[in-house]
């Protein structure tokens, strides 16, 4: 795999586990591509070669939290990696191990990308991509727990079930493998599912609505600076 998805994908694993929410979007410029010489006309020239047209830059300008020169940077380095303008999900899941060699990140690679993919159509074009980053690197507060939501809500029915976060549990956890310190006891997944529920499951019917998401995570708040919280931050600290 290249160096732009390589970047990205580091850059999305800090997103979700580490990192502040708020970095910048330059990096990605600066690293994917050579930012000399860009040039509009360029540009949509090259739109119209590749099998997926994105949406006009305006477009996205206005639907997402980037400028019209971020969003030129990052399709150039897109379009450079991905001929084709989409990304399929194998190869998601590949660039994403590259980062976890010491666990198996399949499982969780794959819900993320369908977290990506909203559209469901089996592929995560540039829209798609744009629109997760803006989320995840400047959203608000409210948009990334949304995000969360749906990311941990895996048959998008509006509820996340005990057996639903077992799974992103259980996957996070290969994601990390057996090399964490300390060592993780075996049934550390599913504790961890019977205090989120504990938390989160105010009515006690077994489910974990939005709404009922989103008041628990607020409250990381008082542990975690705003700045500072994740998907993966709200799922730990709950």
């Amino acid at each position: 795999m290249t160096f732009f998805f390589f970047f990205f994908f580091f850059k999305l694993v800090q997103c979700l586990i580490t990192s502040n929410a708020g970095n910048d979007i330059s990096a990605f410029g600066f690293c994917c591509c050579s930012a000399q010489g860009l040039d509009t006309v360029e540009d949509e020239m090259e739109m119209a070669t590749v099998r997926h047209r994105p949406e006009a830059l305006e477009l996205l300008e206005a639907q997402s939290k980037f400028t019209k020169k971020e969003l030129q940077i990052l399709y150039r380095g897109f379009k450079n990696e991905c001929p084709s303008g989409v990304v399929n999900e194998e190869t998601f899941k590949e660039i994403y191990s590259q980062f976890f060699p010491q666990g198996d990140s399949t499982t969780y690679a794959h819900f993320l990308f369908n977290a990506f993919d909203t559209d469901h159509n089996g592929s995560v074009s540039f829209e798609d991509f744009v629109m997760g980053l803006s989320i995840l690197l400047r959203g608000t507060v409210q948009e990334k727990l949304n995000w969360a939501f749906n990311l941990y809500d895996i048959n998008k029915d509006g509820y996340i079930t005990k057996e639903e976060m077992l799974d992103i549990m259980k996957a996070i956890y290969d994601m990390m493998g057996k090399c964490t310190y300390p060592v993780l006891k075996e049934d550390a997944p599913r504790q961890h599912v019977e205090t989120f529920f504990q938390k989160m499951d105010k009515n006690k019917d077994g489910v974990v609505t939005i709404d009922e998401f989103i008041e628990s995570c607020q409250k990381v708040s008082v542990k975690t600076p705003l700045k500072r919280q994740t998907p993966i931050s709200w799922l730990v600290l709950s």
